[in-house]
């Protein structure tokens, strides 16, 4: 029947465009004909294509053909098939598909009757909690664009950003009703409207989601003329943050070649615990909507309620930022004990650097479960490092999947040979169509630079060795701090460690390290320049050692070096 099931979808799907809404659609456009096989096996066994019965199949198909690939496509389908399934588990309590779908459509009118229509922006300021998911899939419903906010950033950036970017909507976590005064001021000229995601003491005086849900009607909508898009800001940890705006894929491809890589499974209980605001966890949402996966959220990170609440509720995935492994494994050995896991099969890590000795770390702890995505808010993703990358070259990004191309070129835009650094260039079918305020990244032969530098191992192995503006000149020789900071982290005595490129006299830059040790751990200035010195090139060797407290990251676990330098 499954193989039936996709000569149907080769035949039918594929082959058979047709205009809707003024739009030509592909239904559930599978990929060009020579990724099809490829991918239509894939996707049966990760379980998002299988055998359902045939009154559900011809629901679905026609949702496909209304909706496209689309958040809203996934919602609709999912209530169809799996009305009674959990879709979401929070502090809240439990939501079915079929509730979501319900309440999305509720709040999608809600939000029409404020003045919401195709193409208007709606921006979003929460935590991981229903809210977040329930309007963004009202916004895929009504064909508006999602502009979603840090959580960490300051007053200013935040009403930076609602100054250019001008949503009519803003929807938000009471407790940030303070930070967004700012904000709030900037969209006056506009008619910013609020509304509250998530109460915590019912001192915010605008109208709730739930309040608008509960008194609007929950009628199916029609489908817009347009899809949606969904606005994700890079971190600003270089500057301003920037809009990255970015489409629906055309095909199910990325999705396959994801699934090639990293065995998620349909109708499984995923973890997501890095902010869904961020690239990472935002894709996991739309990933678990093609699973019918039942989200496991948590609005604030605790290492171990990550841990009790994965267990109790068998999550067999889990969603984080490598900062959040590094907190985990930093319990003490008897909490640790009492969290075995033993259903976890997936560990997603993206977002920032993985150490090397971190990554095998956590599989020791919880197993060879460990997949480490690079990529960026721009690129979408460039590599994959399996379990077996990362025992096999501890600090690997790993490897393209399928459907994406890495280059790494010298300063001439020329390729490199295995084991030299150069810059990082991406190229996939999910790279993003540009920055909401105007440019984009450069771009080399149809690729997108990633604004890395990096090199290939003989294996065929992706190693990132700094950010493309990282790198300092010392002596006339080129030094990436990368490569100090993973090898002092590596020391049992070092916690976390930042590099920086300081001015100095003599050799033009040199650089400084900031370490912070464990708790009891010692460690002088010399040791730390002796181990440099010991392993690497004189002139990687810090001029300068400074032990602190702690690092400064943003929300996503990313190191803020402006504030070091």
């Amino acid at each position: 029947m499954l193989r039936a099931l996709g000569d149907k979808l080769r035949s039918d799907v594929v082959s058979r465009p047709f205009d809707y809404l003024g739009r030509r659609v592909k239904l559930g456009s599978l990929g060009p004909l020579s990724d099809v096989p490829f991918n239509v096996r894939t996707l049966a066994e990760a379980g998002v294509l299988r055998p359902v019965r045939p009154d559900k199949l011809a629901l679905m198909m026609r949702v496909l053909a209304r909706w496209g690939a689309s958040p809203a496509a996934g919602i609709t389908s999912a209530a169809i098939n799996h009305p009674d399934a959990p879709m979401i588990l929070d502090e809240s309590g439990a939501l079915t598909f079929a509730a979501v779908h319900s309440r999305s459509n509720a709040l999608a009118r809600a939000l029409a009757a404020q003045g919401v229509g195709e193409g208007d922006g709606v921006a979003v300021m929460c935590r991981n909690h229903h809210g977040l998911i329930e309007a963004t899939l009202a916004i895929s419903k009504l064909g508006a664009n999602g502009l979603y906010m840090n959580t960490a950033f300051a007053a200013p950036q935040l009403a930076e950003v609602v100054e250019r970017e001008q949503p009519v909507v803003l929807i938000y976590d009471e407790e940030f009703a303070g930070l967004l005064g700012q904000a709030r001021e900037a969209g006056k000229e506009i008619g910013l409207k609020r509304l509250v995601a998530w109460r915590e003491h019912g001192e915010a005086e605008d109208a709730s989601l739930d309040e608008l849900i509960s008194s609007t009607a929950d009628a199916d909508l029609d489908p817009p003329t347009e899809s949606s898009r969904f606005v994700i800001l890079t971190s600003g940890t270089t500057g301003a943050p920037k809009g990255a705006q970015r489409a629906q894929p055309d095909t199910l491809s990325p999705l396959a070649a994801l699934f090639s890589k990293i065995p998620l499974r349909a109708e499984e209980r995923t973890m997501i615990v890095a902010p869904l605001f961020h690239s990472w966890g935002f894709a996991h949402f739309v990933l678990g909507l093609s699973l019918s996966s039942t989200y496991v959220l948590r609005r604030r990170f605790d290492p171990e309620e990550t841990l009790r609440v994965a267990r109790d509720t068998g999550a067999t995935a889990l969603v984080v930022v490598p900062v959040m492994m590094q907190r985990i494994l930093e319990l003490p050995p008897e909490t640790l004990a009492e969290y075995d896991l033993p259903r976890l099969r997936v560990t997603a890590a993206s977002g920032s650097a993985l150490p090397g000795e971190l990554a095998t770390r956590w599989m020791d702890t919880f197993g060879d479960n460990l997949y480490n995505l690079y990529g960026s808010t721009e690129v979408a993703w460039a590599t994959i490092a399996t379990p077996e990358d990362l025992r096999a070259a501890p600090g690997t990004a790993g490897r393209p999947p399928r459907g994406t191309v890495v280059r790494i070129v010298d300063v001439e835009g020329r390729g490199v040979d295995p084991g030299k650094t150069g810059r990082v260039f991406v190229g996939n079918e999910m790279a993003f169509e540009g920055y909401t305020g105007g440019g984009g990244k450069e771009v080399l032969g149809g690729l997108l630079s990633s604004g890395d530098v990096g090199h290939f191992d003989k294996a065929g192995r992706l190693f990132i060795d700094g950010r493309d503006d990282e790198m300092i000149v010392s002596g006339g020789e080129n030094v990436f701090p990368r490569e100090v900071e993973d090898l002092l982290s590596n020391r049992v005595e070092v916690k976390e460690v930042a590099v920086i490129g300081v001015e100095d006299e003599d050799f033009g830059q040199r650089l400084k390290a900031f370490v912070v040790l464990n708790e009891g751990a010692e460690l002088s200035v010399d040791d730390v320049k002796d181990h440099v010195k010991s392993n690497l090139a004189r002139y990687k060797v810090p001029r300068e050692v400074e032990f602190i407290e702690s690092l400064p990251r943003n929300a996503t676990g990313k190191i803020l070096k402006r504030e070091l330098a």
